[in-house]
């Protein structure tokens, strides 16, 4: 076998009247799944500035997205709060089987950033998603990772 021959396929099929071939290039199918996903460690504040671009997750509706994975235990009640003065926020929260668990696009005080509440079933690694609304926006934001807890009864 050559390496010409190793590099392309060659599929010919013969019609009554019509000789078609086809070609197949391995490498460039090697080249496109180079591309690796590398959600980011929330930091153990619970708490991080980052950046959104184009250079994060291309999304399928337009716009792109950037994961943060965190440890969340059974009965936990989160608020997860996600601000941007540079775009209209939204933010999911997913199991690890990719099932999501809860989204917000705007929160109650009727601005364009993210507030969820979700309350856990069971423990384990979480993923936090981080977009803008359509097809466009990007820049800083602010994601932070609060932990409810019931208020105490006063007497």
């Amino acid at each position: 076998m050559t390496n010409a021959f190793a590099r392309w396929w060659y599929f010919t099929l013969l019609f009554p009247t019509t000789l078609l071939t086809f070609s197949f290039n391995t490498q460039s199918a090697r080249a496109q799944n180079s591309m690796v996903y590398n959600p980011i460690a929330l930091p153990a504040s619970n708490e991080i500035s980052d950046n959104l671009s184009e250079k994060d997750i291309p999304m399928g509706e337009g716009g792109f997205a950037r994961d943060y994975l965190v440890k969340l235990n059974a009965n936990d009640q989160v608020a997860i709060d996600l601000t941007s003065d540079n775009f209209d926020t939204i933010v999911t929260l997913m199991a690890a089987d990719g099932s999501t668990v809860g989204q917000n696009d705007d929160g109650p005080d009727g601005s364009t950033n993210s507030l969820l509440f979700a309350r856990i079933k069971e423990s384990g690694q979480y993923t936090i998603r981080v977009r803008a609304f359509g097809e466009t926006g990007s820049g800083a934001f602010n994601l932070k990772v609060n932990r409810l807890r019931p208020a105490e009864a006063t007497r």
